[in-house]
């Protein structure tokens, strides 16, 4: 489980790359036979777009690396657990394994929708969880 330390840090500086740009810092990459096949984050303001969550871009970018929509032997990390829309295109796409960092109390997959996964996926919760929530808190106290 080093590994998905070692990943977090890669979504985490995708989200830091959105915060950069004024997006709400959420990163994601995704991940097949230990190699980034896709890297995401939000583009909602710079795409105008509020399809464009950090997993859908991510997914997207998998999908055209691997030449194929199903992604049943990767693994997608993500600095903030998803929403019920990024959530479904997880379990569409078949992704192995969800791994996030910060619960998402408000807008988060398990409150509204948990069984919008692919009931394959393995998810595991908490990683580097202190590090993305405090991306977040510090990114919404400085637009405040």
């Amino acid at each position: 489980m080093a590994d998905d330390a070692f990943f977090m840090k890669q979504a985490l500086q995708e989200a830091r790359l959105a915060a950069e740009a004024g997006e709400v810092p959420v990163g994601a990459v995704v991940v097949c036979r230990n190699q980034v096949v896709g890297r995401g984050r939000n583009l909602t303001e710079t795409l105008n777009d509020v399809t464009a969550h950090a997993e859908m871009q991510a997914i997207t970018a998998a999908a055209n690396t691997l030449n194929g929509k199903y992604l049943n032997e990767c693994t997608i990390y993500v600095t903030v657990e998803p929403c019920v829309m990024c959530a479904g295109a997880i379990g569409w796409a078949q992704m192995a394994r969800l791994v996030f960092g910060a619960d998402e109390k408000k807008r988060g997959y398990r409150r509204f929708a948990p069984y919008a996964l692919h009931p394959k996926t393995e998810v595991r919760s908490g990683v580097m969880a202190d590090d993305c929530a405090q991306l977040m808190t510090d990114f919404f106290r400085k637009r405040r």
